[in-house]
């Protein structure tokens, strides 16, 4: 006949513990919405004056619940962020369109900063960068 101790006792329950804490943490951290991007850097490399400028970031929710662009601004008025209109839907991809003055000759370094609904990353700071000739 099998008796349990004292020890083993305690050493089951802490076990069941951790175990079930673990997949509660688990699970809070998949849901709500949630954005990952493509890429959080645009290089334009060099380009002429006056060329188009605008380019894209393409981000999907990986989350489990809608995800709500509320804002996108940039750091200067030479760079327009033009953000989704509508909700994306859990596993949908959207994009965040930014258009750059480019007959600004010169270095291009700005920083666009998206806000959001998404629970682990509800800010995001984007970047461009390239030289317009």
């Amino acid at each position: 006949m099998y008796i349990e101790t004292n020890k083993a006792i305690i050493m089951r329950t802490l076990l069941l513990v951790f175990t079930l804490s673990l997949a509660l943490n688990l699970q809070a951290q998949t849901t709500g919405p949630a954005i990952e991007f493509t890429s959080q850097v645009v290089d334009y490399g060099e380009i002429k004056k006056g060329s188009d400028g605008v380019r894209t970031f393409e981000f999907i929710n990986s989350g489990n619940q809608p995800l709500v662009i509320s804002k996108v601004y940039s750091s200067c008025g030479c760079t327009i962020p033009k953000k989704p209109e509508t909700p994306i839907e859990p596993g949908n991809k959207g994009e965040i369109q930014v258009k750059y003055d480019t007959n600004r000759v010169g270095p291009i370094r700005k920083t666009i900063t998206v806000n959001s609904n998404a629970k682990s990353t509800p800010i995001v700071s984007l970047k461009i960068k390239g030289t317009v000739l």
